[in-house]
């Protein structure tokens, strides 16, 4: 199996932002150290949700810092960058880390409003400025010129410099959440990551991609390392009791959603409603925090001892999952605790599902 270190760092105020930053290339480093084969980088903007707000510059920083570990983005919000932009700053990281890059993109927060507005925009149309910015990246990559013209950008240059420094290129992860999503980008034949779904629609939604994938004319052999590299988001905390790992989770993320909901309700304009279809109970700020954090710790956390959170590994494995986003570091849980609980993971439950990679 594989496994990532997510990161979503709340920062409380401006006043804490320094050090959070500091704490964050601390630990990002120390994944590098205890094993993890990759960091995945967050991007939310002007609350302190992702206290680095944007992760390029961040990677850039933590590729200085580092020299086995992939850098990755859980995700990009293409819809809020300009696509010639965004593919100079990826071309140079990439150059940066020696080819350690993974691009995941996506559209733009659904929950988060407030970040398009402050970039002068709405939400209604990321899908299509997702659309048309990934296929001016894609073509800035291939190293041939480049004219387009689309709803959204009008763009025409010579080639991309510098080119990156992965052949063809870095590999661009879609996020996917809905069954017709997996599914195409089964059929697109690109790397997939999701997020904290029950281990049933887990199930269901990757043979989605799976039945997408053997429709891509890719070749078997790729096929089957796209599908077992589907990587799968998951809270995990590891400490010395059961008890004492659910008591300071629980506390931490319930901290966490209190940030995130007060900035929702606070700056999101009043004509956005969240399609409904979208929420959990844990995104869903009319649900109280204890159902809500009920449903996220039997869903979408893996805690406890050692011992405890090797067999709800073994149990994503056993549902086919090969490759777990470990989001270790939250915002409002100790930077000593973070440590610690990533030293344990590292020791004590990452060999034991080592033995066929």
């Amino acid at each position: 199996m594989r496994f990532g270190w997510l990161t979503l760092g709340h920062s409380p105020s401006p006043d804490e932002d320094f050090a959070a930053i500091q704490d964050q290339l601390e630990q990002a480093c120390l994944a590098e150290t205890v094993g993890f084969d990759s960091v995945w980088l967050t991007e939310h903007n002007f609350t302190g949700e992702s206290v680095y707000s944007d992760p390029i510059p961040f990677a850039s920083a933590l590729a200085m810092r580092t020299s086995r570990i992939r850098i990755g983005f859980a995700v990009i919000q293409m819809a809020l960058r300009h696509p010639v932009r965004l593919a100079t700053e990826l071309a140079l990281l990439d150059n940066l880390c020696e080819g350690r890059l993974d691009i995941g993109v996506g559209r733009g927060t659904i929950y988060n409003e407030y970040e398009f507005v402050g970039y002068g925009l709405r939400s209604a149309d990321s899908r299509a400025r997702l659309d048309e910015g990934l296929e001016i990246l894609e073509r800035a990559f291939s190293g041939e010129p480049v004219d387009f013209k689309g709803e959204h950008f009008e763009v025409s240059f010579p080639e991309l410099r510098p080119r990156p420094f992965q052949r063809p290129a870095p590999p661009i992860w879609m996020s996917a959440v809905s069954p017709a999503s997996f599914e195409a980008c089964g059929k697109r034949g690109v790397p997939l990551m999701t997020v904290r779904l029950p281990i049933p629609q887990l199930k269901e939604r990757l043979a989605l991609y799976e039945k997408g994938l053997g429709q891509s004319g890719l070749p078997e052999e790729r096929q089957r390392d796209l599908r077992q590299n589907a990587a799968v988001w998951r809270h995990v905390y590891v400490a010395e009791s059961d008890t004492k790992a659910e008591d300071e989770l629980s506390a931490a993320l319930v901290e966490g959603r209190h940030h995130m909901n007060h900035a929702r309700e606070t700056f999101n304009p009043p004509d956005f409603k969240v399609d409904e279809a979208l929420l959990n109970p844990w995104a869903n700020t009319r649900v109280p925090d204890g159902e809500a954090l009920s449903y996220l710790l039997e869903n979408g956390v893996l805690y406890g001892t050692p011992d405890r959170v090797r067999g709800q590994i073994a149990a994503l494995r056993d549902a086919g999952v090969g490759h777990v986003l470990c989001q270790m570091s939250f915002g409002y849980m100790p930077h000593d605790k973070i440590r610690k609980s990533m030293k344990w993971f590292g020791e004590d439950v990452m060999p034991a599902f080592r033995t066929t990679h």
